[in-house]
């Protein structure tokens, strides 16, 4: 039985069978969300720049994986762009402060999906978690050949 990236199978003992591609991606996830809270709980040296900028690297990363898990034949290039658009938007959201995005803001998990306020120099770290991210997808087993 062929492997194919993102295609859910049957095997001919009538198994479910899901792709190399997809498991790999659940397995980088598992090691992504864990880790991006961890940045975000971090109390040590440098906790600042762990709890406020390496957290948006990992913020990114865990985006383009999720949308490479539930949309795998989409282009890491493009997942990868349209998350750093989203996340830029969402920082320039933080400069809004009506009361629908406060309360939302107001949990821990609002404040790590949504952030706080607003800072420029989140934007190199999205950039960057970006890369990554579309390095990531590009090279995970069972992806076959590299592809924009």
């Amino acid at each position: 039985m062929d492997d194919v990236a993102g295609e859910y199978q049957v095997s001919a003992e009538g198994r479910f069978v899901i792709s190399k591609q997809r498991v790999w991606t659940l397995v980088s996830l598992l090691v992504v969300v864990p880790l991006g809270f961890y940045s975000k709980l971090y109390v040590g040296p440098a906790a600042n720049w762990v709890n406020n900028s390496l957290s948006g690297v990992l913020y990114v990363i865990f985006w383009c994986l999720l949308i490479f898990l539930l949309v795998p034949n989409a282009k890491p290039g493009i997942i990868a762009l349209t998350v750093l658009a989203v996340t830029c938007v969402l920082e320039f959201a933080q400069l809004w402060h009506p009361p629908a995005l406060e309360w939302a803001r107001s949990s821990f998990i609002g404040q790590a999906l949504l952030g706080n306020y607003f800072t420029w120099s989140d934007f190199p770290y999205y950039v960057f978690g970006c890369g990554v991210g579309w390095l990531w997808m590009r090279w995970l087993p069972g992806r076959g050949k590299p592809d924009g």
